[in-house]
């Protein structure tokens, strides 16, 4: 009887033991990890991928639109002294040239467009890339109104414009004109009157009619000022309606295999942006990059990354703008 009680005792204690041992095993199976504060958990590594910078306006259809012709260099604008035709040429027209050191460079309107107005004063300093000139494509144009925001994404490079007139014919490709920048109110003076020669007898010889200053009572009058606006024009198969609205894609930029990461891994949008790089320890190591373009998803690093680096999500946090001097709060 003493050695079943003793043999139930021990089989008691033992599984006493098994259970208490069973669970204590459970606990530390079910408490996780925990890693150190500031330990990066997500990364991403740069890939490749061709991109396009697009931009989307809403236009519409307009008769002899103006647009803008721009200084294609740094110089001294001196303009042609001539009579402005009020009938477009099948050939683009030198209307003023720039010069720069000695130099002369002829700046042109295109084909089927007359001279608009002068937008600066003759002999005035000038830049690449300012309005000189205006010019007035002769029948239908497309124009969207454009705000700053736009404009310096557009950055005066269009590479290529698709228009949809809306409820009517596109995609198609429209081709575009001039300059973005707004135009100031163009003028046409008047070209100064030929001084007559004298004959034989002594009388002043009569100056022909089409020598004579001055414009064509018909004559342009001078461009009128615009705002930030986009022109271009449609093929001629194209029917178009005065008023229509439309829809405008633009690609103002383009880069082939650019190395791109996510917008979440980059502080910064355009120009200078920086990236936190991860070590095998995963701490972060924050790094200057150049950007390029950016899709609203991806952004291009154009310098600063090989493409084997392993990049944290998210990125940098940039510091806060330091204070005025004498200004609190």
């Amino acid at each position: 009887m003493d050695q079943r009680r003793l043999a139930r005792v021990g089989a008691v204690v033992s599984a006493v033991a098994l259970a208490a041992g069973c669970s204590s095993g459970e606990e530390t199976a079910q408490t996780p990890g925990l890693e150190e504060r500031g330990t990066v958990l997500t990364t991403v590594q740069p890939t490749r991928q061709d991109m396009n910078n697009k931009i989307s306006l809403s236009g519409k259809v307009v008769i002899n639109p103006v647009f803008g012709i721009v200084a294609p260099i740094d110089g001294e604008v001196r303009y042609r002294s001539f009579k402005p035709s009020t009938t477009p040429d099948d050939d683009p027209i030198w209307v003023a040239t720039i010069w720069e050191d000695g130099h002369p460079n002829e700046v042109s309107i295109p084909a089927n467009s007359t001279m608009a107005g002068r937008l600066m004063e003759d002999r005035t300093k000038v830049t690449a890339g300012m309005p000189i000139v205006s010019a007035r494509h002769a029948g239908y144009g497309i124009v969207a109104d454009i705000d700053s925001a736009q404009a310096y994404r557009i950055s005066g490079a269009v590479k290529s414009v698709q228009a949809q007139i809306k409820n009517g014919p596109g995609p198609f490709k429209c081709k575009a004109r001039g300059t973005i920048a707004a135009l100031p109110a163009g003028t046409v003076p008047e070209p100064p009157e030929p001084t007559p020669t004298t004959g034989a007898s002594g009388a002043p010889d009569p100056v022909p009619d089409d020598l004579k200053g001055g414009a064509p009572e018909s004559g342009p009058e001078g461009s009128e000022a615009t705002g930030l606006q986009l022109v271009c024009t449609a093929p001629k198969n194209v029917k178009l309606i005065n008023g229509a609205a439309v829809t405008l894609d633009l690609v103002t930029d383009s880069a082939k295999n650019a190395l791109v990461l996510p917008v979440e891994a980059v502080a910064g949008t355009q120009g200078k942006g920086k990236v936190d790089l991860v070590g095998e320890d995963k701490t972060r190591k924050t790094v200057d990059v150049e950007l390029g373009l950016t899709d609203g998803k991806v952004v291009q690093i154009k310098k600063g990354l090989k493409g084997d680096e392993t990049i944290a999500v998210p990125g940098p946090n940039l510091p806060a703008a330091e204070p005025e001097p004498g200004v609190t709060g």
